[in-house]
């Protein structure tokens, strides 16, 4: 009979998950920033490879601490994530909504590894590895405040990706118009 699956298991399943994601997140923004025509996004796709490189090493220190090999696992999530952005960028390539959408499949990509690094965060805590809640919750901090960073840039370049000729369907106004 197998041996049922425990909390611990879950934890590094999930880790060898979140590792594949990472180093694929690391390839994904260095694509990206290559892509990438406003400044400000295509800087902050710069550093945050460069910070997901760290969270890469981050990962191995926790595999270590748990006592485990640093080995990475297909992340399904990922892959889609990423190949939905190989997509847009094909699609969007050359157009004045390009950075926008570069920018809301970044924000995808942040969004799953938030969700993931909450979880192991929480786990580790769990399982008694404080020095690996330690160092997820280090790497946890960074995604939100690139993802905030993101969604301030995208309100500018999401403007800037608007047509402003008077041929173009902007949104109907709601409701009755106010008297001058």
């Amino acid at each position: 009979m197998a041996k049922p699956k425990t909390l611990h298991d879950a934890f590094y399943e999930t880790l060898k998950d979140v590792y594949y994601a990472e180093k694929q997140s690391v390839k994904a923004l260095k694509k990206s920033a290559k892509a990438a025509e406003h400044p400000e996004l295509r800087q902050a796709f710069e550093t945050h490879a460069e910070e997901s490189a760290q969270q890469v090493e981050r990962l191995t220190q926790v595999f270590e601490i748990i006592g485990k090999p640093a080995r990475a696992k297909t992340c399904e999530a990922m892959q889609g994530i990423t190949s939905e952005m190989e997509e847009d960028l094909e699609d969007f390539a050359d157009s004045p909504a390009a950075d926008a959408v570069l920018a809301a499949c970044a924000q995808a990509v942040e969004h799953y590894e938030i969700a993931r690094y909450g979880t192991l965060k929480t786990w580790a805590r769990q399982l008694g590895h404080e020095e690996a809640a330690k160092l997820l919750d280090e790497t946890l901090q960074e995604e939100k405040k690139t993802d905030a960073l993101l969604s301030k840039i995208a309100e500018t370049i999401n403007a800037e990706g608007t047509p402003a000729d008077d041929d173009a369907e902007a949104p109907k106004a709601k409701g009755p118009k106010k008297a001058a």
